[in-house]
């Protein structure tokens, strides 16, 4: 049998961060930009954003470093609903420094599992994560 191993704990105040943004009740789109600090293997809230569209978050992302992405989405169906998911979107771009991606990669299932989110998704580089993209990979969860 093989222990998890977890590279990387989740920051306490980012757990109350998680916990806040999980619960809100604005009906706009958000996202919570997560990042690791290696020296402290340690993850911690990037940068929080408000009413952005995913074409302005892709403009704040680096392209060259991973990220955790945790998306509230403002998701229009066909039959006029309207559903806000919550999705967890890991951004790992080629090129970036094997430690680093296995960092990321290594402390993903402990930030998902402290989320509790099933809407899980990975990109290999921020150019992908578009609307059509995004909308294509939630159609899978209907």
């Amino acid at each position: 049998m093989c222990a998890q191993v977890t590279i990387c704990e989740v920051d306490e105040d980012l757990k109350k961060t998680l916990k806040r943004f999980r619960f809100r009740k604005q009906k706009n789109t958000a996202a919570l930009i997560l990042k690791i600090i290696p020296e402290k293997l340690l993850v911690v809230l990037d940068e929080e954003y408000e009413d952005k569209t995913i074409e302005d978050l892709v403009e704040e992302l680096p392209s060259h470093l991973p990220r955790y992405v945790v998306y509230s989405y403002v998701k229009n169906h066909d039959d006029g609903r309207i559903s806000y998911p919550l999705c967890f979107i890991f951004i790992s771009p080629s090129g970036t420094k094997p430690e680093l991606q296995m960092m990321y990669a290594g402390s993903k299932l402990e930030v998902v599992k402290e989320l509790g989110l099933s809407k899980v998704f990975e990109l290999r580089s921020v150019e992908e994560f578009t609307e059509e993209w995004l909308n294509e990979k939630l159609s899978l969860f209907r």
